[in-house]
């Protein structure tokens, strides 16, 4: 079998030699792929490797349609090949049907997402080269369509360090495609504290354009995240007034907020005060893009986690149990616990799922405006 899959691999390696962007490496490893293992639909994602956090998806229509619901399944249910689990597993490939032959409902991704859409098996790959994953593969085929075999899992496992190198190295250029489009110089713009736009410049004009489109909303209404923003920073400062005729510490909370927006992007907000040397205070807000290593750090600012909770976030949104935090930071599972109530207290949340959920999917301050 070595030999016969040797030619098969030279498809893969010998897209090392060429010139790409990160995304037109993956459609043409998508291309020469389907050549060697059939497939009827995709998801090929890079991740940053810090956070395994999506940077970017090359996704096919039928997938894209329930995107959501793989999303969820993912990070809030109980299911087996888990992208994380394989990293860690060291095992970076798997066939579904292959780990549920007789049993289904063993997997709720497979018996309420993939079946129901049509799909009767899914082959993963985790693409991990020199200690870091840098992105998911995953092939799907219809009900009627054979199942994949454990020849094409191999097949895929020997071409996963080539790809996962290739990753790596245009992981660069990545950065660029993300940008692509998105205003050089930050938006600035000036709103009363009646949430009245007073004055903005080009790029505000653009990422404002972008919200709306994203809230469905006309052009003569101020999207939710600035009155987010906006409202975060009054209160923040009306907090500050109380504490200081009570002579208490002051501890800040950022006025930020980060927003994915529908083509991906991330778009920072961050709120603060002017003070006007006659008449009403007002309140600038910045609007920048931000990459998606920074959303962590920026969400974990915001709520104001210490930097060892923010270690310890880092592993729940890896899927590590309380036992594996607890190995991995030399603590004690009772710490991890406690450190567990701090980052519930600190974000709203009462458990893993919401955590998880709010830092991954909602990247939202949590005190919306009433208006």
């Amino acid at each position: 079998m070595t030999s016969g899959m040797e030619p098969n691999q030279r498809l893969i390696t010998s897209l090392e030699k060429g010139t790409w962007t990160s995304r037109t490496y993956r459609e043409a490893v998508l291309k020469q792929i389907q050549n060697i293992v059939p497939y009827d639909a995709y998801c090929f994602t890079t991740v940053d490797p810090q956070t395994l956090l999506s940077t970017g998806a090359v996704t096919e229509d039928g997938i894209e349609a329930i995107h959501d619901r793989l999303f969820v399944n993912e990070y809030m249910e109980e299911d087996i090949h888990k992208y994380a689990d394989l990293i860690r597993s060291g095992e970076y490939t798997a066939i579904l049907h292959a780990s549920i032959s007789g049993n289904p409902v063993s997997s709720a991704r497979y018996h309420n997402i993939l079946q129901p859409a049509g799909f009767g098996d899914e082959l993963r790959a985790v693409l991990v080269s020199g200690g870091a994953c840098w992105g998911y593969l995953t092939l799907y085929r219809k009900t009627e369509q054979p199942l994949f075999t454990e020849e094409e899992r191999l097949s895929i496992q020997a071409w996963t360090p080539s790809i996962a190198s290739m990753l790596r190295s245009t992981s660069l250029t990545l950065v660029d495609e993300i940008k692509s489009g998105s205003p050089t110089d930050p938006g600035i713009m000036i709103t009363s504290d009646a949430f009245e736009l007073l004055s903005v410049n080009a790029p505000a004009q653009y990422w404002l354009s972008q919200l709306r489109l994203l809230e469905h909303v006309g052009p003569d209404v101020l999207p939710r995240p600035v009155r987010a923003v906006s409202s975060h920073l009054q209160r923040q400062i009306r907090t500050d007034s109380d504490l200081m005729v009570a002579q208490e510490p002051i501890l800040h909370s950022p006025s930020k907020v980060c927003i994915q927006l529908l083509d991906g992007r991330y778009l920072v907000l961050h709120a603060s005060r002017m003070q006007q040397f006659s008449g009403p205070d007002q309140i600038a807000i910045r609007l920048e893009q931000a990459m998606p290593q920074d959303l962590l750090p920026l969400l974990a600012e915001s709520h104001g986690l210490s930097i060892r909770e923010r270690e310890l976030l880092g592993y729940v949104l890896r899927s590590y149990s309380s036992k594996e935090i607890a190995e991995a930071m030399h603590i004690s599972a009772y710490t991890v616990q406690d450190h567990l109530k701090s980052i519930f207290a600190k974000t709203d949340v009462s458990s893993r799922r919401e955590l998880i959920w709010y830092f991954v999917s909602r990247f939202q301050l949590s005190d919306m405006p009433a208006i």
